[in-house]
């Protein structure tokens, strides 16, 4: 039996990659860690897009749910927007901050904090309706104060949990 012998060095280096090979594989990593992170601020850009967070002291008067004319035209910068769009709903969330509702609220019919936050989501929705947007895409829910966003333990974070959340869902959010 004949044996041949290869030296130690090729059998090393037909083991190994180049090093052109391993750079330009470095490379293409690179590319694509730069394409996956290009990618996710695009996504991060689009979800922000998405979501338009307005305080509910600036749309309603202080205990209230109707919108005062200030807050009418804080919104109506989202008008011709929300009137283009299509195949998307536009879903208007209310928040409340933890305070009991006060009397005249309950002489109004309004029992808690989940009902006052409804009745201003929806009377987002309705100016939007009124606006001519497709009444069709809008929904409104209300959470009262369920969901802080801040405690409900200073002045100032009650009034960042007083909020309206304008959400845009589907193909063309």
């Amino acid at each position: 039996m004949i044996r041949k012998s290869i030296p130690f060095g090729a059998l090393i280096l037909s083991a190994c990659v180049s090093q052109a090979a391993y750079n330009e594989e470095a490379a293409q990593l690179e590319q694509a860690r730069a394409e996956v992170a290009a990618q996710e601020a695009q996504i991060a850009a689009m979800q922000a897009r998405s979501k338009w967070v307005m305080a509910g002291d600036l749309l309603f008067p202080p205990g209230g749910y109707r919108l005062t004319p200030a807050g009418e035209a804080a919104l109506s910068q989202y008008l011709p927007q929300l009137r283009s769009l299509k195949g998307t709903k536009v879903v208007v969330y209310g928040f409340t901050d933890s305070e009991p509702i006060g009397p005249e609220l309950r002489q109004a019919g309004i029992a808690d904090n989940i009902e006052l936050s409804s009745r201003r989501a929806s009377n987002v929705a309705a100016y939007f309706r009124s606006q001519g947007v497709d009444p069709n895409i809008l929904s409104a829910k209300g959470f009262g104060a369920t969901r802080p966003i801040a405690p409900n333990d200073t002045p100032q974070g009650r009034t960042q949990n007083r909020r309206i959340e304008i959400v845009l869902e589907g193909l063309g959010a």
